[in-house]
């Protein structure tokens, strides 16, 4: 299936980066065993698949593939970790741009526990909300199901080809690594490879004692790296969500996934995980990404 293939081409490519980079990589054999491991997952799926055909295992091979998500992910920091770090110039567009640091004072002047805790649901709601419109397509638009599984995935694979090539670790590392006390007053320093030696973050703001503020924090301890803060696949992905949402023709649908929509935005600097703008490019690039991914899945079945 086409959601199949760009799994192998987003593997192959990276596969051929590593070549390149092999001698500055920290981890090259895992990193190799999760290539093996990914295709021989794919080969057993489709071999099912094969033996009984039917939705079931179809749905099976979807969710195969969405589950090695949160595995290629923390891969993107092992590749541009050995890249000069870039955080100090995208912190200074945000400066340049709003005049303060929205990271660094939204989730001060903004504490209430009430607050905190929606804001933080909003992001937690990221994979809920994947596997709410996969499973919506799937029992109401079965006809689509597969086209809907390449667009979500290929989507994914993009941003993490960006995020290798593009060395952004956001503020809840950059501010760390660069002292609070510069970042407050305005000062970002070139901190330049920094990240090939370091992984340190500071602790999700917020209300600590909220469910979904531990929700977050386990999240984080479990896959977070200093990687992927340009833009945000966190607001893109979801604006790639919403659009599929709204084709379905369900507006219910479509308008009850909108506030987790709206929370996620604010909340992905709310946390310190991302510039505002890189929330801002996130829409942007998630809707371009929506209509190509549809345009090349049309063509594909013509």
């Amino acid at each position: 299936m086409l959601f199949e293939w760009v799994m192998l081409a987003y593997a192959l490519f990276t596969l051929l980066v590593m070549l390149f980079t092999y001698t500055k990589l920290q981890n090259p054999i895992s990193m190799l065993s999760l290539r093996f491991q990914a295709v021989m997952m794919l080969v057993a799926l489709w071999g099912v698949y094969r033996m009984i055909p039917c939705r079931l295992t179809m749905l099976f091979r979807v969710v195969g593939q969405l589950s090695l998500l949160g595995v290629w992910y923390p891969e993107t920091f092992e590749f541009n970790r050995i890249l000069p770090n870039l955080d100090h110039i995208f912190a200074t567009w945000e400066q340049q741009l709003f005049g303060y640091q929205p990271a660094l004072l939204f989730s001060q002047k903004l504490s209430n526990p009430v607050f905190s805790e929606l804001l933080t649901m909003g992001y937690v709601s990221y994979f809920p909300m994947i596997v709410a419109v996969t499973l919506f397509y799937f029992f109401y638009h079965y006809e689509q199901f597969s086209r809907t599984a390449f667009i979500i995935l290929a989507s994914f694979f993009l941003f993490y080809v960006i995020f290798i090539f593009l060395p952004v670790a956001g503020p809840q590392y950059y501010y760390l690594a660069a002292g609070m006390d510069n970042i407050a007053n305005g000062v970002f320093p070139n901190i330049g490879n920094y990240f090939e030696t370091h992984s340190e973050g500071l602790a999700n703001p917020g209300y600590a004692d909220g469910p979904f503020y531990k929700l977050l924090t386990m999240a984080h301890e479990a896959g977070e790296r200093p990687t992927a803060a340009f833009p945000s696949s966190h607001v893109g992905v979801t604006t790639i969500l919403l659009w599929l949402a709204w084709a379905t023709g369900s507006r219910r649908f479509f308008w009850t996934l909108v506030p987790f929509g709206v929370l996620m935005f604010f909340a992905t600097f709310y946390i310190q995980a991302h510039y505002a703008i890189d929330a801002i490019a996130g829409l942007f690039v998630g809707t371009l990404m929506y209509f190509l991914l549809r345009l090349v899945s049309t063509t594909k079945r013509k």
